[in-house]
């Protein structure tokens, strides 16, 4: 089979799988006689054919995919108007917890946050294929070893560990949480669809995460970042409720005050 039929098979392949394609998978197209140096070079020249296109052809931690480029995200959105669910900062904390000093036990997290992690939280990011059960420190009660999985790294785009930003890089760590937030909205769509007034986990009192000591400061960064509009969001709904109170206090001390004849 010369070169230009092997890129196309290549790229079919690619274009049609659900998921990333690691390198044996894609030999085996070829009956194993293609090395994985040549498939290497193929690949390579296949991003080339695509560079000025929409859809960019990438390697992740599980394989190589098609996927479109950052910049076509305001019109794909056009087509799904409905926003992903958004995650809660308790969420992205420890989540950016689990990323940076994995592996980690629940009580690990608790103690950078300085608050009890809720155990629905911990489930919602084993169900999203975020972060899994890896092992077991031994100690007392054994308890179980959470750690990032390649899932994680596909929805990030990135190959390992080693290619996330810096603590220092917040702006970096906002578009990553950010893609995190993006990646598999229709998933989430089908599989935790709410209605829009259903409230997202629970969050542990502010206070309580004030009190967070600087450990946790330092690893929630991104999560604090990523979750800036919903803050914004959750101020002005707050704003909105006490100014919504205000005026009922005042409308009913006006009727009181009619009631007693009084000015």
């Amino acid at each position: 089979m010369n070169t230009v039929d092997a890129k196309r098979v290549l790229e079919t392949a690619l274009i049609c799988a659900p998921q990333p394609v690691t390198l044996r998978e894609l030999r085996s197209l070829f009956d194993d006689v293609l090395g994985s140096d040549t498939l290497k070079d193929l690949l390579l020249d296949l991003q080339k054919d695509w560079a000025q296109k929409g859809v960019e052809l990438v390697q992740v931690a599980s394989g190589w995919r098609f996927q479109s480029r950052p910049e076509m995200r305001v019109y794909l959105d056009r087509l799904h108007p409905e926003k992903p669910p958004r995650y809660t900062r308790a969420t992205l904390e420890t989540l950016a917890i689990i990323a940076y000093r994995q592996p980690v036990t629940r009580g690990d997290i608790e103690d950078i946050r300085g608050v009890t992690v809720n155990s629905l939280l911990i489930k919602q990011l084993e169900d999203r294929g975020w972060i899994e059960v890896i092992g077991h420190r031994e100690t007392v009660g054994r308890p179980s070893l959470f750690a990032t999985t390649r899932q994680f790294l596909d929805d990030l785009g990135l190959q390992s560990l080693d290619q996330l930003p810096m603590l220092e890089e917040p702006e970096s760590q906002q578009s990553l949480f950010k893609a995190l937030e993006e990646s598999g909205a229709q998933e989430l769509a089908a599989d935790e669809a709410a209605p829009a007034g259903d409230a997202p986990l629970p969050e542990e009192p502010q206070g309580e995460t004030d009190a967070a000591g600087s450990d946790g400061a330092d690893a929630a960064l991104a999560a604090d970042t990523a979750q800036a509009d919903t803050a914004d969001l959750a101020d002005a709904a707050e704003a909105t409720d006490a100014t919504d109170t205000a005026d009922t206090t005042d409308t009913d001390g006006t009727a009181k005050q009619a009631e007693e004849g009084k000015p």
